[in-house]
């Protein structure tokens, strides 16, 4: 019972929801392949994807897929980002750097959800390269595991 109240303090966000078309036939075969991210707030972030035949089912795949692959960041005063960072994945590039407490998230759709979910408050970002969700949910996720916090920095850590 207790592992059941620890995962309801996760907040999923569905950044991305795609019917998929399988001809066959008599027709068309359609389902759902969706990606969601699922996040603490404090520090923990995954992402999954999952594909079926109904888009609810398909978001409970993904979210149970996020859950199992979450991973710590290191967040300055638990608001920022500690230093600029450029995350890449194929050929998506993300730029995030710190910025001042009151900026708020500057940030597209998908990196959004990715840094909200890990409970960043103020940082600037930018994606270059693709539009793509999925790459850029996976670029952003790689510049948030290069992040480190020095010394001086690890105090202020929450």
């Amino acid at each position: 019972m207790e592992a059941k109240q620890v995962m309801s303090d996760f907040e999923e966000r569905v950044v991305a929801i795609k019917r998929v078309a399988k001809v066959v036939k008599g027709g068309r075969r359609f389902s759902f392949a969706a990606l969601v991210v699922v996040g603490n707030g404090s520090g923990e972030v995954g992402f999954g994807t999952g594909k079926a035949g109904e888009v609810p089912e398909a978001i409970g795949k993904a979210s149970r897929s996020a859950k199992k692959s979450f991973r710590n960041v290191a967040l300055l005063g638990g608001r920022t980002i500690s230093h600029e960072v450029i995350g890449k994945f194929g050929a998506a590039k993300v730029i995030m750097r710190p910025a001042a407490p009151g900026t708020g998230v500057i940030a597209g759709g998908a990196v959004r959800a990715v840094l909200e979910s890990v409970g960043v408050k103020d940082i600037l970002t930018k994606c270059i390269g693709t539009r793509n969700a999925h790459n850029a949910v996976r670029a952003t996720l790689d510049g948030l595991r290069q992040l480190k916090l020095n010394k001086r920095q690890e105090g202020t850590e929450s």
